[in-house]
């Protein structure tokens, strides 16, 4: 089965395609702002980055997502739920870490399927 990478890095790749499986890089989105700018900024992201793929968030099949500080769990959830397709919601795994840099506030990692 081949692999197809997008937005090919010295590092990662934005985009890994493998058979029927599509694997996002983690997204996080423009520093400063609070969790809920930075979640809709990644939102956004994941969209383009889907779209650049062939496919859509009507087909994630699962999403990790990484914040900073879990006390910002359910403002980063109001922007999710505007964002997720009801009756189309992935597996999730939300969990506090500490990010690439203190600016960083939210991160998201998301496999979807073709």
């Amino acid at each position: 089965m081949s692999i197809r990478r997008i937005d090919v890095g010295p590092r990662m790749s934005q985009i890994v395609i493998h058979g029927n499986t599509v694997y996002l890089a983690g997204q996080v989105g423009e520093p400063g702002g609070n969790v809920a700018s930075q979640t809709r900024d990644v939102l956004k992201t994941i969209d383009e980055l889907l779209a650049q793929a062939g496919t859509d968030k009507t087909k994630i099949l699962q999403a990790i997502i990484w914040l900073a500080d879990m006390s910002t769990f359910a403002e980063m959830n109001s922007e999710w739920d505007k964002w997720v397709p009801q009756g189309h919601t992935p597996a999730r795994a939300t969990g506090e870490a500490k990010l690439a840099g203190p600016e960083y506030l939210v991160e998201i990692i998301i496999t979807a399927a073709l």
